[in-house]
């Protein structure tokens, strides 16, 4: 079955698959996520670094100038509204949640930047639930590997992937695809000439 031969592949590859966001806190991961948008992770962490450690708190972060916080940002791209994202983040937290993340989708999605992808990466990651974030990347294995269609929304895609993969392991399954993407089936330039799965991949025509 592909799906199985699939899985095989990412375990042998990613055994242990781990998120590369740095974090200490639940605030921490979520402003980290939303920060991760249009940029990398390797990137993020160079700029959360230097947030956390000038606001190291809700309070601060809740209380910092937004000029600051742009400055402090603008390497990770999109930084005004970033800026603006994560300082609100912080306000509500604060004022709605005793500065506790909380462990629901439909709360979590309701944050500005935060969207069900960012929720869901959130959720799997920091609390272990059950849940798929379909970013860039796996929306791309998805595709070209023939998990999802072609013309599939991303909602579309996170409902297949949850039908395919059983659901103990959907978070494993996220992160492998991450990776996999990350550093093999890249949007440009894939490693097709390394990969098992080339013969039922979408893009093998195009990459051999």
């Amino acid at each position: 079955m592909k799906t199985s031969r699939i899985e095989d592949y990412l375990d042998s590859l990613f055994p242990n698959p781990q998120c590369e966001l740095s974090y200490q806190k639940d605030y921490e991961l979520l402003m980290a996520i939303v920060l991760s948008a249009q940029s990398t992770d390797k990137r993020v962490n160079q700029v959360t670094n230097i947030l956390f450690q000038k606001y190291p708190t809700l309070k601060d972060i809740s209380k910092a100038s937004i000029a600051d916080l742009e400055d402090i940002i603008r390497p990770v791209g999109s930084f005004r509204k970033k800026a603006s994202y994560i300082r609100n983040i912080a306000v509500i937290l604060l004022r709605d949640y005793e500065g506790i993340v909380p462990r629901s989708r439909e709360q979590l999605i309701l944050f500005p930047g935060v969207g069900r992808k960012t929720a869901n990466v959130f959720l799997s990651e920091f609390y272990g639930d059950a849940a798929i974030g379909v970013d860039t990347h796996v929306e791309r294995i998805s595709k070209r590997l023939g998990l999802a269609s072609r013309k599939d929304d991303v909602l579309q895609v996170e409902k297949k992937l949850m039908k395919k993969f059983d659901k103990t392991v959907w978070g494993k399954r996220h992160l492998q695809m991450v990776l996999f993407g990350r550093y093999h089936c890249k949007a440009i330039k894939p490693e097709c000439q390394n990969c098992l799965l080339v013969d039922i991949c979408g893009e093998k025509k195009k990459n051999l």
